[in-house]
């Protein structure tokens, strides 16, 4: 009894020997930072892949030292900061456009592009290079949604933690010592499953009315103006693109020029004889896909009440003047008045407003601007944008680099007032007439505050429409929102067209271990198992005596021996 008790004692301190070995391994491998990343957007455009083909990691970290040696990154995650991309100007070129092999690209985004900090516009370092930031930014962006990348690529937000990482890692490559399983080192691991494709991905348009004032009561036949904008975005990082210029300053303008012509429809002395349509759109990024399907909901008779439809785009562009584009040729009388109305009111308010006209390619479906889905069914229409040129189709669509900290907030509110005094003037009859109807200290003054507290929202919101669903919080409050001072507002859902499939996975949890070398695991493991087997003779010769550790090693006889 006394010897089973002695082999229980000595076998449970060997196994809490072994567990103490597993644990010491283990903590040679402790996490040492836990981050959200985001990853590259992944999407088809009519069966050709583009973006990020992967999203699991799992490789050990390199740095931008590496990247002009001979190093092979094949099995690495190359670790850079945007800063450094001037720096070298060949990685876009090889690694991206060129498809050379890389085990994986963290991309690591100044704190002045996180959305969460749009509040704090102005707090940043003036000698921050801002515009050289964002056209860096812009250029990289275009390559990286227009490539095929065959390696997992994700962007996260420097801050102290990764940065006494990539110092580390810096260091050790500075050293002739780059991360392996041999060395050790960092190893960076995002477990995600294989992105699967989003079935059906909806979009919805939002639409209400400020009907107007007719002398037998029945507004129906009274002419309409329309008031558009396309609200939702596309850029490398779904969950990064807040669109704040593009096209959150059009939203938000719209729902200022909505509240204000509220107060005089509210009023039947003050109603126009205009009926109002505001529409806010989807699908902007993927040729108005959602302008186009809301318009085609309409029955003739809407869409022969139509003067008019102005869509506002990228106002916050417009600091140095803003551009009327439109289909039709500028000398068409409709063209003209819209024209010649913002205009008038733009040099009182000291800001310029140019005239763009390109014609519509009836055999080309791409389409630049917002309007010409409304000039393709022949209802006359006109696009107010701070951008002088019509974008590349995925350009300009509200990415990485359109952030709060670049939306010229004064601009926005100007833009207001020009599109709202000159709607009125043309409402009520006033044209050429240098009246204020929106005078500045009214009950009508354009509201600076609750326009910067909407570009504040729409900075922080992600709107890349595949990832919006019809009852996402956000459509939910633009329809509140819009409720609040218009009627008749609806919802109208509708499947994204086929050209486009998107993929998910867009936001990951990437961990950083810190490995030891395979060497210094060998010599730990030698060093324990030494320790073990001195630890197990000891035990053997207190409990059991010399004669049975002995008897351990010695070699049974063979069965034929015993036999005879």
């Amino acid at each position: 009894m006394m010897e089973s008790s002695s082999s229980s004692s000595w076998m449970y301190q060997m196994m809490t020997a072994v567990l103490i070995l597993i644990a010491c391994v283990e903590l040679c491998d402790a996490s040492t930072v836990v981050v959200d990343v985001y990853r590259l957007i992944q999407y088809d455009i009519a069966g050709s892949p583009f973006g990020s083909r992967l999203a699991s990691l799992n490789h050990h970290a390199a740095s931008s030292s590496l990247l002009s040696s001979s190093t092979d990154l094949s099995r690495a995650v190359l670790v850079l900061p945007l800063t450094e991309l001037n720096h070298h100007t060949s990685f876009i070129n090889e690694y991206i456009e060129q498809g050379k092999p890389l085990g994986g690209l963290l991309l690591l985004l100044p704190q002045i592009l996180r959305p969460e900090r749009s509040e704090t516009v102005g707090g940043h370092d003036d000698s921050f290079d801002k515009e050289n930031l964002k056209k860096q930014l812009v250029d990289l962006e275009q390559k990286l949604i227009h490539a095929t990348i065959n390696y997992p690529v994700y962007f996260a937000f420097e801050d102290e933690d990764l940065d006494k990482v990539l110092a580390d890692i810096k260091r050790n490559d500075a050293a002739g010592q780059p991360a392996t399983a041999t060395t050790g080192g960092y190893k960076l691991i995002v477990s995600s499953p294989a992105p699967k494709k989003l079935s059906s991905p909806t979009i919805t348009n939002i639409q209400g009315w400020l009907p107007g004032s007719k002398a037998d009561g029945d507004s129906n036949q009274l002419p309409t103006i329309a008031i558009v904008a396309s609200y939702d975005t596309f850029g490398a990082a779904p969950a990064l693109s807040v669109g704040s210029d593009s096209n959150g300053s059009g939203v938000v303008a719209l729902l200022e020029i909505a509240r204000l012509f509220s107060i005089l429809y509210s009023n039947p002395n003050t109603r126009g004889r205009y009926n109002i349509l505001f529409g806010l759109t989807s699908g902007g990024p993927y040729n108005y896909n959602g302008t186009q399907k809301w318009l085609k909901s309409f029955d003739q008779r809407l869409r022969e009440s139509i003067d008019y439809a102005i869509c506002l785009n990228s106002l916050g562009s417009g600091e140095n003047g803003l551009w009327l584009h439109v289909s039709k040729p500028p000398e068409n009388a409709y063209v003209k008045q819209i024209f010649e109305g913002l205009s008038n009111v733009a040099e009182e308010l000291g800001v310029t407003v140019g005239l763009k006209h390109k014609k519509i390619n009836v055999s080309n479906s791409r389409v630049a601007w917002e309007h010409e889905q409304f000039s393709r069914l022949r209802v006359t229409a006109a696009t107010l944008s701070g951008l002088s040129a019509p974008p590349d189709l995925l350009e300009s669509t509200g990415g990485l680099s359109d952030n709060r900290e670049f939306v010229n907030e004064a601009a926005v509110v100007k833009s207001v007032k020009v599109v709202a005094e000159s709607l009125a003037r043309h409402i009520y009859g006033q044209q050429g007439k240098n009246i204020n109807i929106f005078a500045d200290n009214s009950s009508l003054a354009v509201n600076p505050s609750y326009i910067r507290s909407w570009l504040d929202l729409m900075s922080r919101t992600p709107r890349v429409a595949p990832f919006l669903s019809k009852d996402s919080p956000f459509i939910t409050a633009l329809k509140k929102e819009l409720a609040d001072h218009v009627v008749e507002v609806n919802l109208q859902h509708d499947v994204l067209d086929g050209m486009f499939t998107f993929y998910d996975s867009t936001v990951s949890t990437l961990q950083i271990y810190q490995v030891a070398s395979v060497t210094f695991d060998l010599l730990l493991l030698l060093g324990l198992g030494s320790y073990l087997i001195t630890l197990f003779s000891l035990l053997v010769i207190t409990t059991r005596g010399l004669d049975d550790l002995i008897s351990l090693f010695r070699r049974p006889p063979s069965r034929k021996v015993k036999s005879v």
